[in-house]
Parts: C-alpha cells; structure tokens; sequence
C-alpha cells in the first residue's frame, strides 16, 4: 500500500490543556505515539499566520501573512499541498475557520468540505465524521483535518485554560482516537497551530508559542519525547514520509532526521 498521511491541526491548543483535560486518550498518544509538549509555533501566533507557516515551512516575515487576512506571496513558495498535487497525490481538507481556505492554491485539492464553526453546533466532529466517510469511500493521499472549536468556542469565548475550554480538547481529542482506530493504514501527525492566554493569543508569550505535537507514523518511535521541535517541521516531514525532497525554500527539517 502507498503511503498516506492525514494532518491534524486543533486551533489554540495549549500542552497543558492537553495534559488537564481529564481525557483518558492523552495516556495512548503519550505511549504508543511520538510526542512533545514543548514545541514551538511562528510569531505572531496567530491561526492564518501559523497555519500558512505550517504549509509552507517558513515564518510569516517570508511568506507575508501576518494577520488573519491573506496576503499574496510577494516571493511565492510553493506550499506542502502543491508539492504532494505535482506529485500526483489526491489531498483533501476539512476546516470549520473560511479563511484558512487560502493555505492551498487553486487546483491543489481534489476535494474540500467547509463547515462554519459559528453557524453551526459540533463542528469538530461533524467535520471529522466528513473525513472519515470520504476516507472510507475514497482514501485519498492527504487529508488536513482542522478543528476550531477549542479556540473560537473554548479560549476565546471562556478563556485559556477554563472549564469550558478543556471540555473542548477533550473533544478534539475524542475525534483523533475516532480517525487513528478506524484509519490504522494513514500515518497521522497532531499539531496545534498556538496556544493561548486569557481571552486572547498572538504574542510571544510561552503560553501562546508553546505547542503539543504527536506523530503516528514510520520513523518514529511509540513513547519517545520529540522535544524542541517547530510547526516549520511539519512539512518537510510529511514530505519525508512519501519519499519527496522537501521544497528548497522551506526552513523546518523532518523529524525523521533529527
């Protein structure tokens, strides 16, 4: 079977939300998967910003988003679904935020559901029972899976850290153990894009630059404790793992090869 990978990417995600939300998943990922609690996003860490770092492997002083709002690439690099698109592989994307439908240029995706997370109650699982049957009926390379709800409806709306924002991690993460019990063929890897304080995000405060990762795939082994790695990473990474060079501009390395 030719590899397939699915990303997924929980919007403001602090370590220790992960480590304080009670749920009983956090011990699997932390023993049969690769983690860290200590890597570290792009500034300013902000969802647009980080999310097109994450894609591209570069900050967003190269790239030229630095807010919420897209900015054409003055210098354009080409992104992770570009470079899985020219080499024949299928991607796909579920994203309950509209604007991170500029992460991928046109053409690049062979198939996109958008759920507004604002409109509509329950987006994170919805989306991922979206992912789940298009995997089953179509099982394509790449699958980039996002997930909102732990920023708009927990940080943002009860604070970092709150009752009502650990429920929601603990919801994301209700949908990872669904997509990695009934996908065992896909590598997966689990990031967030920042963390958060208070009511708000974007400084370079630890609270907001400090993210969790986990990663499920070849290469690397069940229980070991990645350490310092970057969300610049995360491509060049998925690259490795379908036996693609990386793109020349970009600035994380594979984990693979750390």
């Amino acid at each position: 079977m030719s590899k397939k990978v699915i990303l997924v990417s929980i919007d403001g995600m602090r370590p220790d939300g992960v480590l304080q939300c009670g749920n009983p998943y956090v011990e699997t990922l932390k023993k049969e998967w690769g983690y860290t609690f200590n890597a570290r996003t792009c500034f300013p860490s902000v969802t647009l910003p980080c999310h097109t770092s994450l894609f591209h492997s570069v900050p967003p002083e190269r790239h030229g988003t630095t807010t919420n709002t897209y900015m054409p690439q003055v210098r354009p690099i080409e992104g992770l679904f570009e470079l899985l698109k020219h080499n024949k592989k299928v991607n796909c994307m579920f994203y309950g935020w509209e604007e991170l439908r500029d992460v991928s240029r046109p053409g690049s995706l062979k198939h996109a559901v958008y759920l507004n997370a604002l409109a509509h109650e329950d987006t994170d699982r919805k989306l991922t029972e979206y992912a789940l049957e298009y995997i089953r009926e179509k099982s394509p390379d790449f699958v980039f899976l996002y997930m909102v709800e732990t920023d708009e409806k927990g940080g943002h709306a009860t604070g970092w850290m709150s009752e009502g924002y650990l429920n929601c991690i603990s919801t994301a993460l209700d949908c990872v153990k669904k997509v990695a019990e009934e996908c065992p063929d896909y590598d997966i890897i689990v990031t967030a894009d920042h963390g958060g304080h208070d009511r708000s995000h974007g400084s370079d405060l630890p609270e907001d630059m400090t993210i969790p990762q986990f990663y499920r795939c070849e290469g690397v082994t069940p229980g070991t404790d990645l350490g310092e790695i970057s969300l610049l990473d995360v491509a060049p990474t998925i690259a490795d793992l379908f036996g693609l060079e990386p793109v020349e501009e970009w600035e994380g390395k594979s984990i693979l090869k750390k």
